[in-house]
């Protein structure tokens, strides 16, 4: 397995985590934006990692990934991926100042999630 990605997998994490104890402000929030698409980024080509490196076929896409991930019991909470998957999407083009606070508001159960997933694919790994 890829030990490089998963670690850097597992730094932004930490590094999502670090923002979110910040106060909110417009940068803050942005900031927090562009942690969060790094880290699911890298948790789903991590899982891709690990699905290749144990035989287990090949996801292309991060909603296979997270679905393959749960299946495998890496994840729980299907659900919150799947909102991931699609805020992830918004996130790349959105102007919108209310879009980007309604997201920004769930990047606390994220970063759970998501934090969660970095510790279960390193015992993995």
């Amino acid at each position: 397995m890829n030990h490089i990605k998963v670690n850097h997998f597992v730094k932004s994490v930490d590094r999502f985590k670090e923002v979110l104890l910040e106060d909110k402000t417009d940068i803050i929030r942005d900031s927090a934006i562009k942690r969060y698409e790094t880290c699911y980024e890298l948790a789903w080509r991590s899982v891709q990692e690990l699905l290749k490196n144990k035989g287990l076929g090949i996801c292309n896409s991060p909603k296979n990934c997270f679905k393959s991930a749960f299946n495998l019991g890496l994840i729980e909470n299907e659900i919150i991926f799947s909102n991931m998957v699609q805020n992830r999407n918004l996130t790349t083009h959105t102007y919108d100042e209310l879009l980007a606070n309604k997201i920004y508001q769930q990047f606390n159960d994220y970063y759970e999630v998501l934090s969660t997933l970095a510790q279960r694919i390193r015992g993995r790994g």
